[in-house]
Parts: structure tokens; sequence; C-alpha cells
């Protein structure tokens, strides 16, 4: 079993910077890629970005490209989302996942945060 627990999300105004991170434990071995995705209020859940801890793949959405970063620390099983130029749109409770391949789906992963909320206004 694979524990994971964001934190670090809030309110911002348009325009701001916000960091999530996501701390991860138990048998995180072999589960390479980390992933955030995030679910906006009616909508379906969405890919955001993906890392591979023993790597330097690191994948992003389109909408996301050029305002977000995604590192990881491989010494503390943290990852963190770094989301700059934030707008409304961004809203959203952001997840972390693991135990998938790299896909953009979120059906390809196996493990989940509770999700941290994120709110940007206008």
């Amino acid at each position: 079993q694979v524990q994971l627990v964001e934190s670090g999300g809030g309110l911002v105004q348009a325009g701001g910077s916000l960091r999530v991170s996501c701390a991860a434990s138990g048998r995180t071995f072999g589960y390479d890629v980390m992933g955030w995705f995030r679910q906006r209020a009616g909508k379906e859940r969405e890919f955001v970005a993906a890392i591979r801890w023993s790597g330097l793949w690191i994948n992003y959405a389109e909408p996301v490209k050029g305002r977000f970063t995604i590192s990881r620390d491989n010494a503390k099983n943290t990852v963190a989302l770094q989301m700059n130029s934030l707008t409304p749109e961004d809203t959203a409770v952001y997840y972390c996942a693991t135990g998938g391949r790299g896909s953009s789906s979120p059906n390809d992963y196996t493990y989940w945060g509770q999700g941290t909320q994120v709110t940007v206004s206008s």
C-alpha cells in the first residue's frame, strides 16, 4: 500500500502563485511515476503533470505548460507542483497519484491522495 498526502492548497488572487506538495509513504518502491491531477467543479478529473522518480521524464498538460513546474525530492519522497500566473480557471481540487505508467488518464493510476483545494479569485 502507498499513502499520499497533499498539502499547500489555499486561496490566491489571479496572477499569483501557489505551491502544493505531496508526501508519499508506504511501499513506494517500484512506483516510478508521480502525477498531479485536478478536478474542477462539475468536471471530470484531468491530468496536470507527471514526473518519474528515477529520471528526467516530465510531462505537462497543455493548459499549464510554461506556468506550472513539477519537481521531486527523492530523499524526502515528495513531489511538488509550483503554480505561477494562476487564473480562476485553475480553481480545483488538486490530487497527487502514483501507481501508473505515466499516461494522462486517471484510470492509469492506482493510489491517490485526498486532494487539496486551490482557489484563485479574480
